[in-house]
Parts: C-alpha cells; sequence; structure tokens
C-alpha cells in the first residue's frame, strides 16, 4: 500500500498552501491584422514621439562650429543611415523587443527574465509556490534547447559569485537612473527645440525668451501629469502621423529642390571618407550624431500598452522612412545653404507650410515629453514594487490602462529639474551633450543584458551572439566614448543625476534586503506562534486582525513583540504579506495564497502576490477581496482534507497519526463548520489593520559605512517618504501600529 501524503495545518515554512480562484488573465496573442494595425497606428503617438522628433536637433548637435566641407553632409547622413537602421530597427525592433516579460519591456524586464532563469536575485523569489505562476515560464520557448557549455558556464559562475549578483543589480539600476535622466532631458531639449522655431517669426524673438517660453510649457505640462494620460492619451496618435507625414512631404521637397545627390549616402564608404576628412572632429562629432537614436529606449519600455507585431509594423512602415526622407531633406538643403545648420529644421522648410509645421512641432515635442514622462513613473513603480526605491504614492490615472500611473512626488521634482536644466543650458546643443551620454548609457546597457539573456534564456549559438557584440554593441560602445568626450560640457548632468538616484536606490535596497533577512533569522517558531495563541491568559476581542508584514515565510518577531505587550488577540488574525515576484503580471486567480497557522482556530497567513507592473487596489477592496478568498480556502480546505480523509478510511488506513488527524477533521467539521460564517462576523464588527514599523538602526560593531548607510541615508529616506499606511491606503481610524527596533 503506498504511502499517503497528509497536508498540514501548521505550515509556515512548507510549501502546501491553496490558491483562490479569481478572474482569467489575458495578453494580446495571435490577434488578428485588424487589431494589430489598431494597435499599430496608436503606438505612433505613444511610443514614437521622441524618435520622431530628433530631426529638430541633430544636425545643429553634430555641426556645433559649422560645416567645414560639403562632403561632411554626405558623410553625416549615411552615418544616420546606418544608425537608425542598425540600432533601433535591426536592435530593438527586431531583437530586443522579443525579449519582452510577457509583453513588458524595459531593464527591469530583462532583469526579472533572468533572475526567474539564473539564480541571480538578492532576495529569495524561487520557492515553489512561485514558479506556478503561469507567467512565471510563460515566454521561455526557447529554454528546451541543449545549453551549450558556454551558457552552464556563465550561469554557474553568476550563481556562485556574490559579486556577479551585486554587479548585475548595480547595472540595472544604473541603466533605470540613466533612463529617468533621460525623463528629465527629453522634455527640455524637445521643446527648446520646437520652440526656436518661434525666431523665424521676428527678429525681436531673441534666445532668452524662447527659453521662458519653453519654461512656461514645460510647467504646463507637468501640471497635467495629474490628469492622466489617459485623457488624452489615444488622440495623440493622429497628431503624430500628421508630423510623420509632413517630415516625409518637407523631406522629399528638399531632397528633390536642393541636391538629390545626397542619396548616395547610402554608400558606407562616405563615413570612412567622412572619419578620414576630419579625424578627432569627426569622432567627436558622433556625440551630437547619436541624438537621431534618442527615444529607442522608450521603444522597448512602452512594448507592454501594444504587441511587438503593433511596433514592428508602426516602425518600418511610417516612423523609419519618414525620418529617413527628413534626414535626407535637410542634407540637401544644407549642401545648398551649409551657414543655416544651426537652426537646419526650421529653414529648410517651404514658407507656405512653416507655421502649420511649427505648430505641429510644438505639439509634438510635448507628446514626446509626455511619453517620456510616463515612462519614467512607469519604471519607478517597477523599482517600487522589486525593492529599490523609497516608498511614494503611486496614483493609477486609467482604470483601462493598468500602466499608466502618475506619482504626485517624482512629478514636480522632474518639473523642478527641466525648468533648472533648460534655464541653465539654454540652447538645445549644450543640453545635447548631456542628453547623448544618457541615451547612449542605457543602450549600452541593455546590450549588456540582451548578451545575457541571448546565452542564458534563449540558448542561442555562441558565434550568433559574438556576431551581436560585434556588430551591434561595439558600434554602442564606440557612440559612448564620443559622448564621454563632452563629459565636461554637459555630459556630466546625466551622471551626476545617476549618482544621486542610485545612491538613493542602493541605501534604501541594501536595508530593505538587511530588514528582510533579520526578520527571516528571527522569525518566531511554529511551536512559539502555537504557544502564544493557545495561552489562556489572552484577551480575546471580536472582530478580525490583517497583520501586515514583509517576511513571506513565517512570522515576523514583531507578533511576539506586540502580544508581549498588548496581551491581546483578536478573534480572527491574518498574518499578511504583500509580495513582488520578477514577472510583470500575476493573474487573480493566483494572487492569493493561504495557509493555515492553527489547526483549531482561526489563524491564516496569507501571502498577497503581485508582478512588477500589477496594479495594487485601494484598501477597501483589497481588504474585501481578501476576505472572501479566505472564506472561499476556508471551504476548499475543509473539502480537501474531509475527502482526504475518506479516502484514508475506504483503503482501512489504520496508521495512528491519520487516525488522529481524522479526528481533527471530524472535529473541525463537527465545531468550525460554519467557520465563513465565523470570518463573516468577524469582519462585521471591524478589521484592525496592524502594520509593523521597525526600526532599524545598525549595530555598534558594524562597520563605519554600513553605520552611515543604515543610521543615516536609510533613516532620512524612511522619515521623510510615505509610510506603510499611506501606501496601502489603509485608513487610519482602523490603523494600530506596532514598533521595535531592529539591530542589523
Amino acid at each position: 500500500m503506498g504511502e499517503r501524503k497528509m497536508s498540514r495545518f501548521d505550515s509556515l515554512d512548507d510549501i502546501e498552501s491553496s490558491k483562490v480562484k479569481g478572474g482569467h488573465s489575458h495578453a494580446i496573442k495571435d490577434a488578428s491584422w485588424g487589431v494589430i494595425l489598431t494597435l499599430a497606428f496608436q503606438s505612433i503617438g505613444v511610443v514614437f514621439g521622441d524618435l520622431g522628433t530628433s530631426p529638430l536637433y541633430v544636425y545643429s548637435s553634430t555641426f556645433p562650429n559649422g560645416v567645414k566641407h560639403k562632403e561632411d553632409i554626405v558623410g553625416v547622413l549615411s552615418l544616420i543611415y546606418y544608425t537608425i537602421t542598425l540600432m533601433p530597427v535591426v536592435k530593438y525592433v527586431f531583437i530586443v523587443l522579443r525579449a519582452n516579460d510577457n509583453g513588458n519591456g524595459g531593464t527591469f524586464a530583462l532583469y526579472s527574465l533572468l533572475c526567474r532563469n539564473v539564480k541571480i536575485g538578492l532576495i529569495p523569489n524561487q520557492q515553489k509556490e512561485d514558479r506556478e505562476v503561469q507567467q512565471y515560464h510563460q515566454n521561455n520557448s526557447n529554454t528546451t534547447k541543449k545549453e551549450s557549455g558556454c551558457s552552464m558556464k556563465v550561469q554557474k559562475s553568476l550563481e556562485k559569485s556574490l559579486f556577479a549578483k551585486y554587479s548585475l543589480l548595480f547595472a540595472t539600476i544604473l541603466a533605470v537612473s540613466l533612463v529617468i535622466g533621460d525623463g528629465v532631458l527629453t522634455p527640455c531639449i524637445s521643446v527648446l527645440s520646437a520652440t526656436g522655431g518661434i525666431k523665424g517669426a521676428s527678429s525681436k524673438f531673441t534666445d532668452e525668451m524662447v527659453v521662458w517660453i519653453s519654461v512656461v510649457i514645460l510647467i504646463i505640462l507637468f501640471i497635467m501629469q495629474s490628469f492622466g494620460t489617459d485623457k488624452v492619451g489615444y488622440s495623440f496618435a493622429p497628431i503624430l502621423c500628421i508630423w510623420f507625414i509632413f517630415n516625409a512631404i518637407v523631406g522629399i521637397y528638399n531632397f528633390c529642390k536642393h541636391d538629390a545627390g545626397v542619396i548616395k549616402a547610402v554608400n558606407p564608404w562616405h563615413i570612412v571618407k567622412y572619419f578620414q576628412r576630419n579625424g578627432f572632429d569627426g569622432w567627436t562629432s558622433l556625440g551630437g550624431m547619436v541624438l537621431c537614436i534618442t527615444g529607442t529606449e522608450a521603444l522597448f519600455a512602452d512594448v507592454g500598452h501594444f504587441s511587438v507585431k503593433s511596433i514592428q509594423v508602426s516602425m518600418s512602415t511610417v516612423v523609419y522612412p519618414a525620418v529617413i526622407l527628413q534626414y535626407s531633406g535637410q542634407a540637401a538643403y544644407l549642401s545648398n545653404h551649409p551657414e543655416d545648420v544651426a537652426s537646419a529644421f526650421y529653414k529648410a522648410i517651404p514658407g507656405p507650410v512653416y507655421w502649420p509645421m511649427f505648430v505641429i512641432a510644438v505639439l509634438a515635442a510635448i507628446i514626446a515629453s509626455q511619453a517620456m514622462i510616463s515612462g519614467t513613473f512607469s519604471i519607478i513603480h517597477q523599482s517600487l514594487a522589486l525593492g529599490c526605491f523609497p516608498r511614494v504614492k503611486v496614483v493609477h490615472t486609467s482604470a483601462k490602462y493598468e500602466g499608466q500611473v502618475y506619482i504626485p512626488e517624482l512629478n514636480y521634482l522632474l518639473m523642478i529639474a527641466c525648468v533648472c536644466v533648460t534655464l541653465g543650458f539654454g540652447t538645445s546643443t549644450h543640453i545635447g551633450n548631456a542628453y547623448g551620454i544618457a541615451v547612449v548609457f542605457a543602450e549600452t546597457l541593455t546590450s549588456f543584458f540582451m548578451v545575457l539573456v541571448m546565452l542564458l534564456i534563449w540558448k542561442t549559438h555562441i558565434l550568433l551572439v559574438l556576431l551581436y557584440i560585434c556588430c551591434i554593441m561595439s558600434v554602442e560602445l564606440v557612440y559612448l566614448s564620443a559622448v564621454l568626450y563632452k563629459f565636461p560640457s554637459g555630459g556630466y548632468l546625466p551622471i551626476a543625476f545617476a549618482c544621486i538616484l542610485m545612491s538613493i536606490m542602493f541605501t534604501w535596497n541594501y536595508a530593505y534586503r538587511k530588514t528582510y533577512y533579520y526578520e527571516l533569522d528571527h522569525k518566531v517558531s511554529k511551536d512559539k506562534v502555537l504557544e502564544i495563541i493557545d495561552q489562556s491568559n489572552l484577551c480575546r476581542i471580536p472582530g478580525m486582525a490583517i497583520f501586515y508584514s514583509d517576511l513571506v515565510h513565517g512570522i515576523p518577531p514583531i507578533f511576539e513583540y506586540y502580544v508581549g505587550n498588548v496581551r491581546a488577540l483578536h478573534s480572527v488574525l491574518v498574518f499578511t504579506s504583500i509580495k513582488s515576484l520578477p514577472v510583470s503580471k500575476v493573474p487573480s486567480e493566483e494572487r492569493f495564497l493561504f495557509r493555515r497557522v492553527h489547526p483549531e482556530k482561526p489563524v491564516f497567513r496569507c501571502v498577497v502576490r503581485y508582478g512588477y507592473t500589477d496594479v495594487h487596489r485601494n484598501q477597501d477592496d483589497f481588504e474585501g477581496v481578501l476576505i472572501e478568498e479566505l472564506k472561499r480556502f476556508v471551504v476548499a480546505n475543509r473539502k480537501t482534507k474531509n475527502s482526504r480523509f475518506d479516502e484514508g478510511k475506504n483503503n482501512e488506513i489504520s496508521n495512528s497519526e491519520d487516525e488522529n488527524v481524522g479526528n481533527v477533521y471530524e472535529s473541525r467539521e463537527n465545531e468550525s463548520g460554519n467557520e465563513s460564517e465565523v470570518i463573516d462576523e468577524a469582519a462585521r464588527l471591524g478589521v484592525v489593520h496592524m502594520v509593523g514599523e521597525s526600526e532599524v538602526i545598525a549595530q555598534k560593531e558594524s562597520a563605519v559605512m554600513k553605520r552611515m548607510v543604515i543610521n543615516y541615508g536609510y533613516s532620512f529616506l524612511k522619515r521623510n517618504v510615505r509610510q506603510s499606511d499611506e501606501v496601502f491606503g489603509i485608513p487610519r481610524t482602523r490603523l494600530l501600529k506596532v514598533g521595535m527596533t531592529y539591530e542589523l
């Protein structure tokens, strides 16, 4: 007779759990061409604003000191042709987009993919029950390929090396910080470049006036963020479509009128001749030329709103042809008017369409800024979910599109930064020096992660990986070397932004991990929990208590501290942990995991799992859903236990342990058959939300740096960010904070 597995009621650290069923997840898969074309049209207004407005400032940034030789224009155009083709099209649209995390993109998506497939995470997130989430391995179809020796060696090296794990986290946070810095610089350079066209109306409009007009537009733009992009989001697509059509038409007009001979730029030999003529100056000019690919990182980050096919279609049929024609038209115009390079875009516009083009340019610049700001909010939202950013309020501005979020604190900090940058630099050329570093550095880090994804997840042949490194990553490194040369001329700005953001993120993440492991090491044992709950001298309070903790396995030490001081327990107690998984979304039917803490009393363990793009419900909704799912768990759990007991009786199992367990089941059926009603009654009498607020300090014998980070850095951040009850939206009238000191 085979051994029968028995579930345990007191499972705190074990895997046994019950999933409650809810809604159904969905994704855009195998969509019809009608849906794909609709999404492609919409993506033009959200994804390509930054890339589409780059013709406003590329030539002026590439030739800050004027055009020295007419053939240089053809050489630069040839570089633009192949840079745009290689980076946004080949790299991002046809390679990187395939590395999306169940439809979501960005640096955190690549990092989460690696964390799920390789043990590189610094906080445990690969429990057995988490791997059962349907999206955990959903898009890793290539993992069935036979692993190469190189792949296995790289994986083992990463998993064994603590330095490698920290380095990957460092690279992730650096890339995120650079994209956030991009969110500051994009509005500045786009709006300033577009507004500069007003000088064509009259000589009375000076550069200083253009700067102040730009500042006003930026302030209005950030004030409007609180309304949410859903209010105006998809009205962007028609405006951007008009923008791309205008660019294509004006480009064709200038190409035909001025110098159709610039078409010879399709011959890459002109790139070689350009560097032969200009040498060192040609290399430094790459720092301005790279601005033709701004927004490609945002293209990857925003894929979650659409689909890979839709972005491929819109890029190939609308965006790529339009920008290529615009750059070609400007080059043709500059062949005859090289003295106008500082304002080539507006100088090349025919008179009758000048003002319509100016209006559309300003609107396009605002849209490009809007997309980057929204992307920054989404990145911070992901950082919060992975414990890499201090707690801030996240407002979901759209009930229809979950990815659209607004963060009030960050919004006004970005506004102040944008205004200061615009006033401080004054011209798009100077801002371009800073902008280039943010763009190329972030893209190079993406390539680094892509190499790991190819090796460890896709199991790509090593020769193809080397081809990617030689053809794409090496070009990015050349561009990176050129933009770093401009470090003293404004390039320091994104690096300064990144250093500040990384200091904040690392400080928070370090203390977050230390606190987690402290609670894990000092968690209350199973026997101790049962002993505490069974104490006869504890006062029993009618109602339900939901006790929040970051600890996922076991009961946190703060519970024993609470009981020792208050000497009271509610009739129903639910220990609740909010856990973020390294997946983009957790389906609602897999969101809740329940465990029974006590075999006879209504004391439960609940883990609520979210992906890094999931929407956290407001507290009233969350509380109601948790109670309903808890009742469903109780019913399902009782039925499961009784059916197993009946099976044991039918098989005439005589094992005394099974008989004892069976007696417990029968007792619970008789005495706790109305446990769902007990939970309902407790909820009706009142729900109290208990939040553990631990004060974290470093041990006296700790190193000086550790004491500075925890005692000063982390403490300062914790005092000045939103508290747990504000983030979760817990009503203050039903909030009870329990505090104790952790010495790390």
